[in-house]
Parts: C-alpha cells; sequence; structure tokens
C-alpha cells in the first residue's frame, strides 16, 4: 500500500524526510477552466497533484482542465493525482472527472477520487473516510472493498478522530475537538485511556452537568494500525493530512530512511 502525505508547498521539504509519497495540495480550479498553481519549487518532482474545488467556478471546457493537468503531471513527474473536493457533487465537476478519468489512464498515471465522483471514472481509486465511531474498523474496510470490487479500488482517506459524544449519540455524530481542547480533557478528564479494538482508536468518559460524555480519538499508533489494517486488506494507498498529523509523524512512521529523495 502507497502511502501520502498531503502537503502545501511550505511542508514539503519537511515532511519529504518521512520517505514516503508527498500529494502537493498546490492547485485548483480558475476561471475559465484553468489549473492554477501556488508557487511550488523547481525542483519539486514525482508523488501527486492534488487539485482543489473550493470556491471554484463553473468548469466549462472539462477537456481543457484535464489536458492542463496532465501536462502539470507531464511537467513535475506527477505519477497521477489526487481529487480534494469538498463542495456538493455537480455535474460540470463530474464531466471534468470523466475527462480527466480518461486522458491520465492513456498515459498510464492513476486518479484517486471522492465515493461521489466514483462512476464517472470507472478506472479510478475511491477514497474512504477512515472516520469511524461505531461497529469494527476492519470489518468496514472488508465490507467496502466487497462492494467496490477489491480493495484495490480503494484508498483510505485517514482522518485523524478528535470527537466528543454526548451520551446517549443514537445519531453517531459528535463535537468535533481540536488538538488543544482534547489535550485539555485528557488533563482535566481523561485519567483512565482506553483502546479499542474494533474501532481501533483510544477513548474515555467524564461527566459534566450531569451529562455523560465519551470522547474518542486517535494518536500515531492508532493511525498506524489503522495504516496497518488497510495494508493487510490490500488497499491500494492512503493520505494523510500532513498538519494534522505532524505531531504523531514519527510514531506512524519511526523509521524515515536516511537522505531519501521524493518519489513516485
Amino acid at each position: 500500500m502507497r502511502t501520502y502525505l498531503a502537503v502545501s508547498p511550505g511542508e514539503a521539504q519537511e515532511a519529504g524526510r518521512y520517505g514516503q509519497g508527498l500529494a502537493h495540495v498546490a492547485y485548483r480550479i480558475g476561471p475559465g477552466s484553468t489549473l492554477l498553481r501556488q508557487n511550488l519549487l523547481l525542483e519539486t518532482r514525482g508523488g501527486l497533484l492534488s487539485v482543489s474545488d473550493r470556491d471554484a467556478p463553473l468548469v466549462e471546457d472539462p477537456q481543457a482542465l484535464a489536458a492542463a493537468v496532465l501536462r502539470e503531471c507531464g511537467r513535475r513527474g506527477y505519477s497521477g493525482a489526487v481529487l480534494d473536493f469538498e463542495e456538493r457533487p455537480r455535474r460540470d465537476r463530474a464531466a471534468f472527472v470523466e475527462q480527466l478519468g480518461k486522458v491520465l489512464g492513456s498515459s498510464r498515471r492513476q486518479l484517486y477520487l471522492p465515493e461521489a465522483y466514483a462512476g464517472a471514472a470507472p478506472g479510478g481509486i475511491t477514497l474512504l473516510c477512515t472516520a469511524l465511531s461505531g461497529g469494527s474498523f476492519a470489518e468496514y474496510l472488508q465490507e467496502q472493498a466487497n462492494a467496490h470490487g477489491g480493495a484495490g479500488r480503494l484508498a483510505l482517506d485517514v482522518q485523524r478522530l478528535r470527537m466528543d459524544f454526548r451520551l446517549p449519540a443514537p445519531s453517531g455524530e459528535g463535537r468535533p475537538l481540536t488538538q488543544e481542547e482534547l489535550d485539555a480533557l485528557l488533563a482535566e478528564e481523561g485519567r483512565t485511556v482506553f483502546f479499542s479494538h474494533d474501532l481501533c482508536a483510544r477513548y474515555f468518559t467524564y461527566t459534566r452537568h450531569g451529562e455523560a460524555h465519551f470522547v474518542l480519538f486517535d494518536d500515531g499508533d492508532t493511525l498506524r494500525q489503522k495504516l496497518q489494517t488497510g495494508q493487510k486488506i490490500g488497499f491500494a494507498a492512503a493520505f494523510l493530512m500532513w498538519p494534522e498529523i505532524q505531531d504523531v509523524i514519527a510514531k506512524i512512521f519511526p523509521h524515515p530512511p536516511a537522505n531519501r529523495r521524493q518519489h513516485k
């Protein structure tokens, strides 16, 4: 399983020390179906191109935008692209995804895409969010693999859990915590922290103002175990956001290769 760290241009040098692939979060959809790019170091080569649709205009010429992505992949030696799409699915985006899947496939490059757009590019690899708050993590991955034609058609979109649930929580939804909020709760209430083998995450409980709370969170060890679970099942790749995991990176990848340059 190939592992990628999603990085901005200013983070690439530090993240590259850990010997993983880099997904360069430096691209977005611009006016006139153009591909806009942040400033990248001239020597930036290899890894993946990551393109965002945040606040993007209508993609009027999907072929032109797909061709621009392919040219940039060739210029930088990228082995493919990952779509960091956050907005609700739209027809113009789907048309772009379809064209991009074709041009990347013809050049033997890989496309990683959100599940909502999987039907637009059958040759792409679908991103599967790992933020699970109930059930069994391993069983969930296996079920998704079975549903998508095999684990090799999927990639882990690793999201670091930090959630506070008021009990009971029938909807399975909790309040997201910042790392600072989690640290404060651990100091005040987390005298006994447990590990859930099913969820592959740590947790503790506390009571405040007469309400019971359940806090579920990831650390470096649980994230490493989630990656190992995905690898055992046969997932094609995994993506981690550098800002979310840089404080625990040494736990996730405890033995970074020495003097290793960024590669595909």
